[in-house]
């Protein structure tokens, strides 16, 4: 047995994560020490990508959710862009076969009408062709941003009460998350970001109040199957309190 699934073997599968959040940095510096151009480490990006989605899924893993393109981003050279969104459009066609295979559901969140044409209709496409499977659901963020959301949100809930159709009164935490785009799905357990930045970078603000954060220095392309299995063990080492004492959790337990 290998060192990964001596690990894996140790895992307690009682407290796995159910929602895993992922933000994925690190591929232009990872380019840039290989000598190579930024949209190399995009692309070696995808590998990892791909090694993630069937980690996480073979773990049974609900729910994985990767900021693959944030609002911010969009600031970017252009040059770089347009190279981000072939490559999203152009991975997403390329993992769509073994994506039905292991039956994982493909699911969109951002303002998804900015990406460019081609790659938006490989991105529905995908979503459309995947919404029948009942494993591992990934939930890839495009064109997003935590603030944005909580601002459509926020406009949403504000129309409804100008039409006399809300009560501002009525609104509570579990409205106004049934009004993000990730309505419907629990908030993560756990977020991982690589790269070496501790920082969130505008991503599931509200979603993570109570998630545990693992932040590695492995950049992206490196990221491995061993790395990612640490972080699940480093997160069930965690005691997961909610605002009580120790001593309460461990009565509930």
């Amino acid at each position: 047995m290998d060192e990964l699934q001596k690990k894996i073997s140790s895992l307690d599968h009682n407290r796995m994560p159910v929602h895993v959040a992922m933000i994925m940095d690190g591929n232009g510096r990872w380019a840039k020490r290989q000598g190579f151009a930024r949209s190399d480490g995009h692309a070696e990006g995808v590998s990892t990508v791909h090694r993630v989605t069937k980690l996480s899924s073979d773990l049974g893993v609900k729910y994985l959710t990767l900021y693959a393109f944030s609002t911010e981003n969009w600031n970017r050279p252009a040059d770089e862009v347009d190279t981000l969104m072939y490559l999203i459009g152009w991975a997403i066609e390329r993992e769509l076969p073994e994506l039905l295979e292991n039956n994982v559901r493909i699911h969109l969140l951002g303002d998804i009408d900015r990406i460019p044409e081609e790659s938006r209709k490989k991105l529905l496409y995908a979503r459309d062709s995947t919404a029948h499977c009942t494993g591992l659901q990934l939930n890839m963020c495009l064109s997003y941003s935590s603030r944005w959301e909580i601002t459509e949100a926020a406009r949403r809930l504000a129309r409804k009460a100008a039409a006399g159709e809300l009560d501002p009164d009525s609104i509570s935490e579990e409205m106004f998350a049934d009004n993000l785009t990730t309505a419907g799905i629990p908030d993560p357990d756990l977020l991982i970001r690589t790269g070496g930045e501790e920082r969130i970078s505008n991503y599931l603000l509200w979603q993570i109040a109570y998630s545990e954060l693992y932040f590695t220095p492995v950049l992206w392309p490196d990221f491995s199957d061993e790395e990612y299995v640490d972080a699940i063990i480093d997160f069930q080492s965690r005691e997961r309190r909610y605002g009580k004492t120790s001593e309460q959790v461990q009565n509930n337990e």
